[in-house]
């Protein structure tokens, strides 16, 4: 009996591992959210470019762990600012790592390519403090 009690509590201890396991769904400690104003954003020209120069800077970073390309939600509260035109959500290991992606050639040609096209940038960085 004490070795059935033994094998079922490692079991639901097992269980519980794996499912608070799974509540973290964001791999990385540091998150990098970025949020941009087109100057033209009803222009598909500057859509185009601005997705391509994005997309093809992300694809190449060496650092980035996890990322989302977004655009605002149709949700409409007090508390929400859906003014932006893109959200770019990237993730990394920890702050060294973001560090280093700031310096990175296709961050800097990315920056280059499209400032041209925004108004304005915010950034919000968190760490993870769990």
């Amino acid at each position: 009996m004490k070795k059935l009690f033994f094998i079922l509590t490692l079991l639901i201890l097992a269980t519980m591992s794996s499912c608070n396991n799974k509540q973290q769904v964001i791999k990385g400690n540091f998150i990098h959210s970025v949020y941009f104003w087109l100057k033209n954003p009803d222009s598909e020209t500057d859509r185009i470019a601005f997705e391509t120069s994005l997309k093809k800077f992300i694809n190449s970073s060496e650092f980035i762990i996890q990322k989302h390309i977004g655009s605002p939600a149709t949700t409409n509260r007090q508390v929400i600012d859906n003014s932006y035109t893109y959200s770019l959500i990237l993730t990394f290991e920890n702050k060294e790592m973001q560090d280093k992606y700031q310096e990175e050639n296709v961050h800097k040609i990315f920056i280059k390519e499209s400032e041209h096209l925004w108004e304005k940038v915010l950034v919000y960085d968190s760490e993870n403090s769990l």
